[in-house]
């Protein structure tokens, strides 16, 4: 059984305070991550989960102020530090919080844990190879169209475990790798796209927040 007492004699943590939509998580956060660096291959499963993306905030943010739906169901993929997952479920959405990396889970499973949020399920998905059961309403995530290859395994996901009429809400950083998801699925989805600037003394960064949903479901609906 996992215990917050184990995980800490496990990992060497620090605790980074986040606010979203005025509610403040307190989230575990490695305090270095060259444990979690090959050094033979530095770009080899390098730890992208143990950063806190900007992009989480802003898709933490408009989730958390989306009204809950006791019967609608969500899932999100590569949740990385859990942020999401948690804010989502402290604002009343049953969520599902997903990882591949096994001390990404442990980190999100810790910080669930911290933030009272015992009752989120958080699963191990291999987005190539999918083994999780179930559909779900909605599918969420943050940074997760980082690398052109994971395109195919995405597209995949969503046909597995989107239940008809669901939606499929992420939140990007602007890359090249947003346009080519984007020109991939727009074929077969409605895509809704806003843009947000978020500013700090570090300067300005661009995100985009993407709402997509199947258009044979719309046809269906009409």
């Amino acid at each position: 059984m996992f215990s917050l007492e184990q995980f800490h004699r496990t990992y060497d943590t620090v605790t980074t305070p986040v606010t979203i939509n005025g509610q403040t998580l307190k989230l575990f956060t490695p305090a270095s991550i060259d444990r979690f660096i090959n050094p033979d291959d530095m770009m080899d499963n390098f730890p992208l989960w143990a950063k806190i993306w900007e992009a989480s905030g802003v898709l933490a943010s408009y989730l958390a102020g989306m009204p809950p739906n006791p019967m609608k169901t969500m899932l999100e993929i590569g949740c990385g530090l859990g942020m999401v997952g948690i804010a989502v479920a402290r604002a009343g959405h049953r969520i599902t919080m997903t990882e591949l990396n096994p001390d990404a889970l442990n980190f999100a499973r810790a910080n669930a844990l911290a933030n009272d949020c015992p009752q989120i399920a958080i699963e191990r998905l291999d987005w190539n190879a999918p083994q999780l059961d179930g559909r779900f309403d909605t599918i969420v995530g943050s940074e997760t169209v980082y690398k052109t290859e994971d395109i195919d395994g995405l597209e995949a996901l969503f046909d597995r475990y989107l239940n008809p009429g669901g939606t499929i809400i992420l939140a990007e950083g602007v890359r090249r790798t947003g346009v080519d998801f984007w020109e991939r699925l727009r074929d077969r989805y409605d895509v809704k796209t806003r843009r947000q600037t978020l500013r700090s003394d570090q300067g300005e960064k661009h995100m985009v927040l993407f709402r997509l949903q199947r258009r044979a479901d719309r046809q269906l609906e009409s």
